[in-house]
């Protein structure tokens, strides 16, 4: 039996934390706070490698990283809600990207808990 070429291709930042404008309370107004980002990138069938090992042929995890940081730090949003969809509907855009999951935490708005939201959209 030949041996397959080609696979389902997912992009996996984990853990990813910056401090960003988000929030309806007052502190949160005035300072940002700490999040932490998760986002899979659903790039559908790939080859099992590019075929000539070059960075401009694939998704450049640098540029996602970025994006991600770039997005949550551009304005303040009152609601994690409206900081996902915006994030995801990013990230969806980019070329070769055809799902989105993106999981957004407040590390620091409960002593006791997390609070994260997460949203999928897209091909799974």
């Amino acid at each position: 039996m030949p041996l397959p070429h080609q696979g389902q291709q997912t992009l996996t930042l984990t853990g990813l934390r910056f401090d960003a404008n988000l929030g309806i309370l007052a502190h949160e107004h005035q300072a940002p706070q700490p999040i932490q980002v998760d986002a899979e990138l659903n790039l559908g069938t790939q080859p099992l490698a590019p075929p000539d090992d070059d960075i401009l042929h694939v998704l450049d995890y640098r540029k996602v990283r970025q994006i991600i940081i770039d997005e949550c730090k551009a304005e303040h949003l009152n609601l994690l809600e409206s900081l996902i969809g915006k994030l995801a509907r990013r990230l969806l855009a980019l070329p070769g990207v055809r799902g989105v999951r993106v999981k957004i935490a407040k590390l620091e708005i409960f002593d006791d808990c997390e609070v994260a939201i997460r949203i999928e959209t897209g091909q799974w």
